[in-house]
């Protein structure tokens, strides 16, 4: 039980040696993120957020499919940093990739600016959901969307599992209706879910429904 109830903190910030370790172990865990990113249209020329990268395995998968576009990944953990940057490093040297220590709670990029943003396995630890949404809301070009890729949602075959880690980790997970709600009341449209029961996983999706944007800043953090 305390090795588990330390597994689960450090999901939510990986710091030190375990930290790093638990980075190196998400790229090879997220089968998860691959199901996601097969329900999301990017297209070459994309500019992309990952918002809580994790060991930026998923960046990396998204700089293989956004070829002359540029992924951005933000995550709490100054350590995630440094492991999804050495993974990363033959996207990041042309410029291609960018990673940065940041909070879902204040993104440091311009308004209107991302075709994407998508997280994985990262919106149970977020200070205020809601909030946290408006505020991806803000970065996202007009017609953009956001992702949320998740496996595990409330569901009966799945509770006594879930709840468990829930409580462990001291946080809280959304039934497909509450995902649906939860965007819609950020301000997007076009909120919806889809999910593969057998393996308790989940994409919840929303649009920004905003005036078309004729220009979009160039960015360098």
């Amino acid at each position: 039980m305390r090795l588990q109830k330390m597994i689960v903190q450090q999901a939510r910030k990986p710091t030190g040696t375990f930290g790093r370790l638990m980075a190196r172990g998400m790229n090879h865990g997220h089968k998860v993120a691959r199901w996601g990113l097969d329900h999301i249209a990017i297209g070459r020329g994309d500019v992309i957020l990952d918002v809580g990268c994790g060991g930026g395995k998923t960046i990396h998968t998204m700089a293989g499919m956004a070829t002359e576009g540029r992924i951005y990944g933000i995550d709490y953990s100054e350590d995630c940093v440094t492991v999804a940057s050495r993974i990363n490093r033959r996207f990041i040297d042309p410029g291609r990739v960018q990673i940065i220590q940041a909070s879902v709670e204040s993104i440091p990029f311009p308004d209107n600016f991302f075709d994407h943003v998508i997280s994985v396995e990262s919106y149970y630890f977020w200070p205020d959901l809601v909030g946290n949404l408006k505020e991806i809301n803000r970065v996202l070009k007009a017609g953009g969307q956001v992702s949320l890729i998740a496996e595990c949602y409330r569901h009966g075959n799945f509770e006594k599992r879930n709840e468990k880690w829930a409580r462990l980790g001291g946080f809280d997970y959304l039934s497909p209706d509450e995902f649906v709600e939860t965007v819609t009341r950020a301000g997007y449209s076009s909120a919806a879910v889809d999910v593969l029961e057998e393996m308790n996983w989940i994409i919840a999706t929303g649009k920004k429904a905003d005036k078309p944007v004729t220009e979009r800043t160039e960015c360098h953090v």
